[in-house]
């Protein structure tokens, strides 16, 4: 941002929360809806994984491209008209006429929410005085997981009286009110040059398609997996991800700085353990919603109640995280959270038919401590570890990481979902292979978390740094 700028911290504080609160709450709302979309749609559980995943897979694969134009044309210029498709999106998407229409409307909705990812954090931090950076990410991490929060509970709500389809009619009308404070209170523009007042540099056209392709082929691969065609499509995505370093490492401007990752030990390894920490959760509310409306019978109202736990917990506990890592390394801070989770997924992996609910409520408030107390400290450290003119790419790969997470997250259980399943729709027929999916993808995501527990201590001192 313009150091002229004059907006006041406090207005972006709100727009950059009302932007954070949006996609996690239609996202979580959307998970309680699933079985109704299935059985209107008649989509067998592969099918309906792709509900959350072919909106990830849209804003993962777009991020950096979407970050690296908003530093050339405008920061705030990019977030406006991704709230604006994210509202259009919505918009068709509860008017949705079949599956299909569905699957490309959540990606045409994945393209807003890129928009949106790659420029509210760096816009807020660039306001944002060093001192009050931790505060300020934990508000807007606690403004992440109030959406996630009131997700489970209106959606199951508007489920249970008014159908799916309102969900995203609600979550139309919060974008487009979210547009009208932004449009109004946000004067200036915001840019990722060195201090200068307009934007400037070219865009590295070919790295992007390199990307793009990759990323679109490594989720494809899930879905094929253990077939050839889901093996070549692993390799080819690996293979395109390998020439893309080698491109940015070679590129005049390129998309990604990678003397980010070779020069900066907390940048790196803070944006490793956020891509294992997102790849070992995200799943788990798509999981749950389909075992607490399948096996244990309740409606999506009562099931939203039930998804509360973690996401409430995660929303009272943000704040007090991110104060702490302005107190205590970070990496401390975070790595506790990652261990907490650890342990939340490993207790989900001894569920069964006859598991009680307080039993999954206190699995959630387990993990939805661990991630309260990794999310916003590790934001914190991934953040300070850069300079201001590199707040929008700094900002867009931390979004990439957790959205490449999330496409992993998915894929894992796709992949699962599927060597038990099969093609069949979730029913009493299969329900004792659902809970064996269950019982093989937890320990997977706990394993996984707990990888990540080194990667977040290796990432050093960022004080030192």
């Amino acid at each position: 941002m313009n150091e002229q700028q004059d907006d006041s911290r406090l207005v972006v504080l709100l727009i950059a929360a009302l932007s954070s609160f949006l996609t996690p709450f239609m996202g979580s709302a959307t998970n309680v809806a699933l079985p109704a979309i299935g059985r209107e749609f008649r989509m067998n559980a592969l099918a309906l994984s792709w509900v959350p995943t072919a909106y990830i897979v849209s804003s993962a694969t777009l991020l950096l491209p979407l970050g690296r134009l908003a530093d050339i044309h405008g920061r705030k210029r990019l977030f406006l008209i991704g709230i604006l498709t994210d509202a259009g999106a919505s918009f068709l998407l509860a008017l949705a006429p079949s599956a299909d229409w569905l699957l490309i409307f959540r990606a045409v909705q994945g393209v807003g929410g890129a928009m949106i990812f790659c420029t509210s954090m760096a816009i807020l931090l660039s306001v944002i005085p060093a001192a009050e950076r931790g505060r300020a990410l934990g508000i807007n991490v606690a403004a992440v997981y109030a959406g996630l929060s009131v997700g489970p509970v209106l959606g199951g709500l508007l489920t249970h009286y008014f159908g799916w389809r309102s969900i995203f009619t609600f979550t139309c009308a919060c974008g487009l009110f979210t547009f009208a404070l932004a449009a109004g209170k946000l004067k200036g523009e915001w840019f990722g040059t060195d201090g200068k007042a307009k934007g400037g540099g070219r865009f590295d056209t070919p790295g992007a398609a390199l990307y793009i392709l990759s990323l679109l082929a490594l989720a494809g691969a899930f879905s094929w997996l253990p077939r050839p065609p889901g093996i070549a499509l692993l390799l080819c995505g690996l293979a395109g991800l390998a020439a893309f370093v080698f491109w940015e490492m070679k590129a005049a401007q390129p998309l990604l700085d990678m003397a980010l990752f070779r020069r900066n030990a907390v940048f790196a390894f803070s944006n490793l353990a956020a891509l294992i920490s997102y790849a070992a959760t995200f799943a788990v509310g798509f999981l749950l919603s389909l075992y607490l409306q399948h096996i244990k019978g309740l409606g999506p109202r009562d099931a939203g109640l039930v998804l509360l736990s973690q996401p409430l917990v995660m929303t009272l506990f943000s704040p007090l995280a991110g104060r702490l890592s302005d107190r205590i390394e970070p990496r401390v801070v975070a790595s506790f959270g990652m261990g907490l989770t650890a342990c939340g997924l490993t207790l989900l992996a001894l569920v069964t038919k006859d598991t009680p609910l307080s039993y999954i409520i206190v699995c959630q408030v387990l993990l939805g401590l661990g991630f309260a107390f990794f999310s916003s400290p590790n934001t914190n450290a991934v953040m300070s570890s850069v300079g201001k003119p590199a707040y929008g790419v700094a900002s867009a790969v931390l979004s990439t990481m957790r959205q490449v997470g999330f496409v992993l997250s998915m894929g894992l259980v796709t992949l699962i979902l599927t060597l038990h399943l099969g093609s069949a729709r979730i029913g009493p027929a299969v329900y004792p292979q659902f809970l064996a999916s269950l019982r093989t993808v937890f320990p997977v995501l706990a394993g996984l978390c707990a990888l990540g527990i080194p990667a977040s201590l290796a990432r050093g001192n960022m004080r030192r740094t």
